[in-house]
């Protein structure tokens, strides 16, 4: 009989936690057809079908669950392997992941107080794909970014475990030469016939919600940077999580929003239920710590 590899459960694991075959071969740097054979010798070794095909993607079977939970154990204890010879002294690893503005704003500077012995890996991502990561086992922590009504990340069973780390109301950005540049606030009214860079054609995270039925949105970038840059251009202006306002490139300038609609964001450090070992705990209370300092000493006056 044959035995399964660590190459294949590699796969298994990032397959399920990126819901595709697609995803998962983007994210281990191999081709789809690659991907789609490392499953098939799974299922062969196993017996069974470990996923169900999907038109927008792929599930895990029962026994592909099954199979997950022992081979996030199995690749633990390899990768931990590899550490003791490489590093025997390391503590760690925490694996952490975080949306890509908190990885610009808040995460490094988190991090950055912790000692330098503490070994922490960061992979940013969206939401869906650091909550399947978590549920998943290969992340330990996540920080997320939560909308009114602040709904938990999903709805699978047992809920994650959530620490609100900050709430405050979303901003705008806008370049040097824009007229709302020696402003420290806007009425939401003055955002309409703004020109937009907006994050995704279908959900166009990064125009104020509400300023218009049909907004002015002449970009689409989905990289965070990239859209600052625009921004610092004077080609358009865009909203930003206060979570990276320490991270903004010179030449751009947070404005509050006073009126309605008002948006709130949440900032939440996600976890599966369950006690923390010291390193993990440690990384969250460094996470809490700089992001509410960050939060109430770079905030702009809306007055």
């Amino acid at each position: 009989m044959a035995d399964f590899t660590p190459t294949g459960l590699r796969v298994l694991v990032e397959t399920a936690q990126s819901g595709s075959f697609t995803a998962a071969a983007r994210a281990l740097g191999y081709t789809q057809s690659a991907v789609s054979r490392q499953v098939a010798a799974l299922e062969s070794t196993a017996g069974v079908a470990l996923f169900e095909r999907r038109r927008d993607g792929v599930v895990l079977t029962q026994a592909g669950a099954r199979l997950l939970r022992r081979a996030v154990r199995v690749l633990d204890e390899l990768d931990a392997a590899a550490r003791d010879v490489a590093t025997p002294n390391a503590s760690g690893p925490v694996r952490l992941g975080a949306f890509a503005t908190a990885v610009a704003g808040l995460v490094p500077a988190a991090l950055a107080t912790l000692p330098p012995d503490l070994v922490v890996t960061v992979r940013e991502g969206t939401t869906p794909t650091l909550t399947r990561a978590l549920r998943a086992g290969t992340l330990d922590l996540a920080v997320l970014a939560q909308i009114p009504p602040f709904r938990p990340p999903d709805a699978e069973s047992p809920p994650l475990a959530l620490t609100v780390l900050a709430e405050r109301e979303l901003l705008v950005v806008v370049g040097p030469r824009h007229p709302f540049a020696g402003r420290r606030a806007v009425e939401v009214a003055e955002l309409a016939g703004q020109v937009w860079v907006a994050g995704g054609a279908d959900a166009p995270l990064g125009v104020w919600p509400g300023v218009a039925e049909r907004p002015d949105v002449r970009y689409v970038v989905r990289d965070w940077w990239a859209k600052l840059q625009l921004v610092a251009a004077g080609l358009a202006i865009t909203t930003l999580p206060p979570v990276a306002l320490d991270a903004l490139p010179d030449g751009v300038h947070a404005v509050a929003v006073r009126g309605e609609p008002q948006e709130a964001r949440r900032l939440v450090l996600a976890r599966l239920p369950g006690p923390l070992s010291g390193a993990a705990a440690a990384v969250a209370e460094a996470l809490a710590t700089p992001g509410d300092r960050a939060h109430t000493q770079a905030w702009p006056s809306s007055s």
